[in-house]
């Protein structure tokens, strides 16, 4: 409407025939005056508004950073960042993460400040259980350069986690922090920022994802196997992994190829073991990007965590490792732009032997069946003194010596009072 007026009240006195500008001179001294000089004051407040919507685009608040620091990358692609809690010194350990709801304490550690969180009729859910669990309310988060109020720590046992990354987790960073601030991960240099919220710039030669978020993002994806299919999945930078798959869904959708053989595996999460499968699909697709022969993992979600059909699986961290993100919670965007990891080759790797840390020793967890480890003859709880002659106990060394498809491996363990030593060759799943 305001482009109409201003063609139509403006041009004629622009005209260079004095006869026509007279004649648009007496239009408005005419009977018709009123109705010109009302078009007219109509053409002023549209320039006028058009003029204050630019003065307020140009004052809308930028981002600011606010701090920015180092962090380290889990088996998996998992970011556990230090800091602390409260007004206690000591210096902790949290995983970042999307697939978290909230923000939450191990319980070990809360006992070990000595306090005592109270009841609820809360429960949280995970792909091995479901749990109810006590707060821990209004407390503090410190990172470096940024103190975090008002948040409410639910408290949940950790000790799975410990023993499958080899190091004290202490809790769980999700959307309560993750709402607050824009947030920038760079896998490249392995470091956090935390930006306020306000207008960001987001880098050229990315993708902007934009995601359902209501306290969990949830991304659309296109995976290709047997089926090509576009669903909904759950955006998890606290799964180690590419993505899972729920039973229901891989049944319903037809998704695999029916050649497709699935390993057992043992998987770990909250509320403790779960037994799933492990097998590649051809392709996962997330906006513009496309990846090949993907690992994957098929569970049954007995505690409907995927909220089936609603959701088909999780989309993990060991895919979004291979971007640098930007989290913007208020804008509900998610920006990628592809890294050096990006073209990163996938684990192919199929032991069956899971190796967890515990009181000091590494020790097997677990012997999937018919596996190459229980061909060998491992059996759960036994304690490894060795892989291929390296006595260095170091649980994410003697993973990543299960993890070469193809090679034949030397395993010394102790059962009971005696040594024994295991040789098996690494299968490849592709």
């Amino acid at each position: 409407m305001c482009s109409v007026i201003r063609c139509y009240t403006w041009k004629p006195i622009l005209v260079n025939d004095w006869r026509l500008q007279h004649s648009a001179l007496n239009c408005c001294l005419s009977n018709q005056s009123f109705f010109c000089m009302r078009i007219f004051s109509l053409a002023l407040v549209c320039v006028f508004s058009s003029l204050l919507s630019h003065a307020q685009e140009e004052f809308v608040t930028s981002s600011r950073l606010i701090t920015r620091f180092d962090f380290h990358q889990y088996t998996g692609g998992l970011i556990v960042l230090e800091a602390r809690f409260a007004q206690f010194p000591d210096t902790l350990n949290f995983i970042l993460d999307t697939g978290s709801g909230g923000i939450s304490l191990d319980s070990a550690t809360t006992e070990y400040f000595g306090l005592k969180p109270t009841a609820s009729d809360r429960t949280i859910r995970g792909i091995a259980g479901l749990k109810n669990v006590s707060f821990l309310y209004n407390k503090q988060l410190h990172l470096p350069n940024l103190t975090i109020d008002s948040l409410n720590f639910h408290v949940a046992d950790y000790s799975l986690l410990t023993a499958v990354y080899g190091e004290r987790i202490d809790g769980i960073i999700g959307y309560s922090v993750l709402s607050r601030y824009i947030i920038k991960v760079n896998y490249d240099s392995a470091y956090l920022e935390f930006w306020t919220k306000g207008a960001m710039k987001y880098p050229r030669g990315g993708y902007l994802l934009r995601p359902t978020i209501n306290s969990l993002p949830v991304q659309s994806l296109r995976v290709r196997d047997e089926e090509t299919i576009n669903t909904r999945f759950l955006y998890d930078m606290g799964a180690g992994l590419n993505l899972m798959l729920t039973t229901d869904f891989v049944r319903d959708s037809g998704i695999l190829n029916k050649k497709r053989k699935l390993y057992a595996k043992e998987g770990e999460g909250l509320g403790g073991k779960i037994d799933m499968h492990i097998t590649v699909i051809k392709e996962v697709k997330l906006g513009p990007y496309r990846f090949r022969n993907v690992p994957i993992y098929v569970f049954d979600d007995a505690f409907n965590v995927t909220s089936y059909p609603y959701l088909g699986g999780i989309l993990g961290s060991d895919l979004l490792r291979r971007f640098n993100i930007i989290l913007n919670y208020e804008k509900r965007d998610i920006h990628l732009l592809p890294n050096k990891h990006y073209s990163d080759n996938f684990d192919y790797a199929y032991s069956g032997v899971e190796l967890y840390y515990i009181n000091g020793e590494i020790v097997v967890g677990d012997v999937a069946k018919d596996s190459p480890g229980e061909k060998a003859g491992l059996l759960e709880g036994d304690v490894v003194i060795a892989i291929d002659k390296n006595f260095n106990q170091e649980l994410t060394r003697m993973k990543k010596a299960l993890q070469a498809p193809g090679a034949k491996v030397t395993m010394i363990v102790r059962r009971g009072a005696d040594l024994k030593e295991f040789t098996f060759k690494v299968k490849s799943i592709l």
